[in-house]
């Protein structure tokens, strides 16, 4: 809305134009979203507790998790919500990569109120079983994944971008770009949803992983940089650093009633969803392999999960004492707050080695 308010008064008065740039609605973007979520988080909090909108820790689950039930739980609607309102103010609707980011920020979050009404309603941990999940989760994913193949303008939009090397972009079939792209959306949606199991754990990672991408769109969008670093100039990428900073700005307001311990959770309507964001941004900006390093601590919580229960099935023995692996440290008796200190502490370190091979070509 700014953008077009911006373009429409610079007749009146030149300064207004200051409006239309990237780099103040970002700055506007991510101040909007931070002042919505923790002005607005109080009241969330009372609104889910008042409609007992609370969490219910799985049975099996560590014993120091019984404590949380109760706490409020789809607190992911306050990051949504905060997230899309930014978004609509500050960045410039015009642009279709800013829709199809939207799209799968609504779809997704359908998902996951609906997996998260069940668990209320019933009052149990099981909420959609996983092939109905999967099932919406594909389903969701090939609209926008198809739909960015098909209005493609340009060859490196569909390519396959693989890092280290100045000029290996490899162009992809649409079969194989639908079925990669959705397999990293997919994928991502629910990396982070394992990941979220301890308060702080899941939702500081993925705003860090958020400034990455858009640091990445930016640069890929101002062609200067993006030949200065060997990068292929998407000339609609630079917008989606707008939606990023709502992103870190709603993120970070969250954080601050997530921390340890919780007076809120966020619920699969906000861990699949995000993860589900960090995986369309990938996706976009054709830096799949790149985003697979940022998420370092995603991937290793989702392989811990894989190995489990594969050694379980063939062996009948646990690699972990539970999975996914923050509950093994639990087990092995790290405090809370340390694991998730660490954790967080991975993924940055995860992050720099990501933005590293921007450079290293």
């Amino acid at each position: 809305m700014f953008e077009y308010l911006g373009t429409a008064l610079v007749g009146i008065d030149p300064g207004f134009d200051v409006l239309r740039y990237l780099t103040v609605r970002t700055i506007g973007g991510t101040v909007t979203a931070l002042l919505i979520s923790i002005l607005m988080g109080p009241f969330f909090i009372r609104l889910l507790k008042s409609m007992q909108f609370e969490q219910h820790v799985r049975a099996n689950g560590p014993e120091s998790h019984h404590k949380k039930t109760g706490t409020p739980t789809m607190g992911g609607l306050l990051i949504l919500s905060s997230l899309l309102i930014s978004t609509l103010l500050w960045a410039d609707l015009s642009n279709r990569y800013i829709w199809v980011v939207i799209f799968v920020t609504v779809s997704f979050a359908l998902i996951g109120f609906l997996d998260d009404f069940l668990k209320i309603k019933y009052k149990s941990s099981d909420g959609l079983s996983s092939k109905q999940k999967l099932l919406l989760q594909l389903c969701f994913s090939f609209l926008p994944i198809a739909y960015l193949y098909f209005s493609a303008e340009t060859i490196p939009e569909t390519a396959f971008i693989v890092p280290f090397f100045k000029d290996l972009i490899v162009p992809m079939s649409p079969v194989l770009f639908i079925s990669f792209g959705m397999l990293v959306l997919v994928g991502s949606s629910n990396a982070v949803n394992l990941t979220d199991g301890l308060d702080g754990l899941a939702i500081l990672p993925s705003v860090l992983i958020a400034a990455a991408l858009g640091i990445i769109a930016y640069s890929m969008g101002n062609q200067i940089i993006a030949e200065y670093l060997f990068l292929p100039h998407l000339e609609l990428s630079g917008e989606l650093i707008v939606f990023c900073g709502a992103l870190i700005g709603s993120g970070i307001g969250f954080l601050w009633y997530n921390t340890y311990p919780a007076e809120v959770f966020m619920g699969d309507i906000g861990s699949l969803t995000l993860g589900a964001i960090l995986g369309i941004l990938a996706v976009i900006l054709r830096h799949e392999l790149v985003f697979a390093i940022m998420a370092g601590v995603f991937v290793i919580e989702t392989l811990s999960v894989v190995i489990q229960v594969i050694s379980f099935k063939t062996r009948g023995k646990r690699v972990f004492l539970m999975a996914p692996i923050h509950h093994h440290y639990e087990l092995k008796g790290w405090p809370e707050p340390k694991i998730i200190v660490r954790f967080w502490i991975m993924t940055l370190v995860f992050i720099l080695l990501a933005l590293a091979t921007l450079k290293f070509r």
